[in-house]
């Protein structure tokens, strides 16, 4: 089975190749790059699986890499984590909302890292036939698409996995360690805000029934048995 190609992308060179040697202890194949510019030259002109870069770059920032890049690939197509040392809940919204699938903050360990490459690098394996739906939200697993009102909305790979986990749950209260364990991953250490950050990307994307996703104050949230 071929292994996933990914670009790192990271002006600290200390950093970048204690990234670069542990990825590739895992198999993959790896590019690097410590300029923002030839960066996003090499991921709009190449081929790749996932790309980890710094926020903080020379030529161009992991920022605008995130937002050009995302005008090639599609977040199915491509997964982004970004590493950065900017660590506020504003920053980790943008950082998210330029189209950026993951963040961490540096420091960082370097299993956490490893768990979040490969919770983004899983993928459905088209071997599931189910849909699930909340009235006019429809998520099919097998062609990772949800619609509403038979109209395809673009989300993320955690908004989608997040979405799917409430539908199939629909009017049990969900805790956030719960969500965590579920649209992260085993292992994955995170803090709570993560979660409550995909949730409100997600409500964005549900536009008239934004609703729909409850909070439990104090608990984590909930989707009805019917709208």
């Amino acid at each position: 089975m071929k292994k996933a190609k990914i670009l790192v992308v990271e002006d600290e060179e200390d950093i970048r190749e204690l990234i670069v040697l542990h990825l590739k202890r895992e198999g993959y194949e790896v590019d690097v790059s410590a300029d923002g510019s030839e960066a996003l030259k090499k991921a709009t002109s190449e081929k790749y699986d996932l790309l980890i870069l710094d926020w903080m770059l020379p030529g161009k920032s992991g920022l605008e890499i995130t937002k050009d890049t995302r005008k090639h690939y599609t977040h199915e197509d491509l997964g982004i984590l970004m590493v950065t040392a900017k660590s506020t809940n504003s920053d980790l919204i943008i950082g998210l909302e330029s189209g950026a699938d993951d963040y961490i903050t540096k420091p960082f360990e370097l299993s956490v890292l490893m768990a979040r490459v490969r919770a983004l690098l899983r993928r459905t394996d088209g071997q599931s036939t189910q849909l699930f739906s909340l009235g006019p939200i429809v998520i099919d697993e097998a062609a990772h698409r949800a619609t509403i009102e038979e109209e395809e909305i673009s989300l993320t790979p955690y908004e989608f996995k997040l979405l799917s986990t409430l539908i199939q749950n629909k009017g049990r209260v969900l805790t956030r360690d719960q969500l965590i364990s579920e649209v992260q991953g085993d292992g994955v250490a995170v803090v709570e805000r993560a979660i409550d950050t995909h949730v409100f990307g997600l409500r964005k994307k549900l536009g008239k029934y934004s609703e729909a996703i409850e909070t439990v104050r104090g608990v984590g949230y909930r989707i009805p048995a019917k709208l």
